[in-house]
């Protein structure tokens, strides 16, 4: 019977608890003031973790140092550069990527696309067909190949493994055409095979594209974008 009165004391109007039964405020802040105290430690924590994850520092291109230390100086003797911003040089790189067999099979455009990431270093753009050609049997907004833009650090590194690497494994390789410029600077070429890049596993390749290569340049006429390729040692036919 103790017992039960206690409960009824305990419990006021409505069948709540009594405000007295609650736990003070003062105990309520104490709790708080206790959390408090492990989170500056937590911050430090984390800030401590971030800074031992800092991130890599790329390598400067040992193309770009040549284009800044010697190619430029040599533009500037050749031509007679009076200001510095008048010497060409490569702005970006554009790849595409072509499959006709894509108007089958959709997972080709896919594959092309994961092959030519692996080639350029950089996540390809899947393009599609702009108009309808029954001819082809080729509908509007169809997949049909991949594209990358290449800039700055990742563009000196193709261009360094394209000549170095690529363009030496092709079958009978008799360098590369000198007229191929569009008269505005801007140098193009083909390429049969793609699996000369490698990036790409031959023995896993189910199939070989073909792909074109698009140098552009900030120089004015086609002489000075090929005297700057040819600073950067492209294999030009003679």
């Amino acid at each position: 019977m103790a017992e039960k009165d206690n409960k009824k004391a305990d419990i006021g109007k409505g069948g709540k608890p009594d405000k007295a039964a609650k736990p003070p405020k003062a105990e309520a802040a104490k709790a708080d003031a206790r959390k408090a105290e492990g989170k500056p430690g937590e911050k430090a924590e984390k800030t401590e973790a971030k800074k031992a994850k800092k991130p890599e520092q790329r390598v400067t291109p040992r193309l770009k140092t040549q284009y800044q230390n010697v190619i430029r100086q040599k533009l500037v003797e050749q031509f007679g550069y009076k200001n510095g911003m008048q010497v060409p040089a490569i702005d970006k790189i554009v790849i595409n990527m072509g499959i006709g067999e894509a108007v089958n099979d959709r997972k080709k455009v896919d594959t092309a696309a994961e092959h030519l990431g692996l080639i350029a270093g950089q996540k390809a753009v899947i393009t599609k067909s702009r108009k309808s050609i029954s001819t082809f049997k080729l509908r509007e907004n169809q997949p049909i190949g991949c594209k990358v833009t290449l800039r700055k650090t990742r563009m000196y590194e193709f261009v360094d493994r394209l000549i170095n690497i690529a363009l030496p494994r092709v079958r009978d390789f008799r360098g590369l055409n000198p007229k191929s410029f569009d008269g505005r600077g801007n140098f193009s070429l083909g390429i049969k095979e793609h699996i000369i890049f490698p990036e790409i596993d031959y023995d896993k390749a189910a199939e070989i594209w073909g792909l074109d290569i698009t140098v552009c340049t900030t120089a004015r006429t086609d002489d000075e974008a090929r005297a700057l390729l040819t600073a950067f040692n492209f294999p030009f036919r003679q």
